[in-house]
């Protein structure tokens, strides 16, 4: 349990909805019954691990990721209802922006939707780029994203400010901290994790939001718990000295293997893949 919780998803949800937010291969493909009882499972395990931790069900925020998932995929789980969706690949996450984006567009005009279905099909759909984000990436980013949880250096901050300034648009991002201290993964050093924050907080087209870290991924998921432990008492330190203000407020930790114990650590945004959509071929960042 954190000193200071994040904020709760709702609130993520209407700040999102305001604008101003908190191709590898499947194996087996899920079909629609399947991904919807994955849905449901993965909302209902969500909804235990909340409680368990003393929190409403409505303080946590589920990313559907889907840097696995079909196309078709895509477009079953946002018609149960999923308005959040995260890629890891800046490619790919053009790609899947432009494909949804036509099929809303196409459901709202051509009125093909049930009852059913239109009473459940989110109004928007936000996106949040999961992944590692290079610098030369950022301008085919930053039109379409509502939260990038991936910043982990200076570089690359001041690489989406100097953009967002020419967009005269704030950028909402966390930043990616290496809790676990592995040599191979992303992320800003914990003991740097403050000063870089400090920095990006003078930013005046950077809004930084919260810490995002992964756990190395293992069988029993209680080994990731020091490792959100850990990444709760930074993201409590840096929220402790102001940086931020109120808008500093998103934990986001905790992907399909290892998620119940990240909300049981206080994280308020979880990232599910594998767990909706079905196994991949092989691992990647982000989920």
């Amino acid at each position: 349990m954190v000193r200071n919780r994040p904020i709760g998803a709702a609130a993520l949800r209407a700040a999102g909805a305001a604008g101003t937010l908190p191709g590898m291969s499947v194996t087996p493909s899920t079909g629609t019954a399947n991904l919807k009882d994955s849905y449901r499972r993965t909302l209902e395990r969500i909804a235990a691990a909340t409680e368990r931790s003393g929190r409403q069900r409505e303080e946590v925020l589920m990313v559907a990721v889907t840097k696995n998932a079909s196309p078709d995929q895509i477009r079953q789980i946002v018609e149960l209802g999923q308005a959040d969706l995260g890629e890891s690949r800046v490619q790919q996450f053009v790609h899947r922006v432009a494909q949804l984006d036509e099929f809303m567009a196409r459901h709202r005009s051509l009125g093909r939707a049930t009852a059913k279905a239109a009473s459940t099909l989110p109004e928007k759909v936000r996106w949040h780029l999961v992944g590692h984000l290079q610098r030369n990436k950022v301008k085919q980013v930053l039109p379409l994203v509502k939260l990038i949880h991936s910043v982990d250096s200076l570089r690359l901050a001041e690489e989406l400010h100097a953009y967002a300034s020419r967009l005269d648009h704030p950028v909402d991002i966390l930043l990616q901290i290496n809790a676990a201290q592995e040599p191979a993964k992303f992320g800003v050093a914990a003991p740097a994790a403050l000063h870089l924050a400090e920095q990006i907080d003078t930013m005046v087209h950077l809004r930084v939001r919260g810490l995002m870290t992964m756990a190395p991924l293992s069988e029993d998921p209680e080994d990731s718990r020091p490792i959100f432990a850990r990444a709760s008492e930074i993201f409590n330190d840096i929220r402790d000295t102001g940086i931020g203000g109120d808008r500093f407020n998103v934990l986001s930790m905790g992907m399909s293997n290892d998620f119940e114990v990240a909300i049981e650590q206080g994280a308020n945004v979880v990232r599910i893949g594998r767990g909706l959509f079905g196994e991949p071929v092989e691992e990647d960042v982000g989920e």
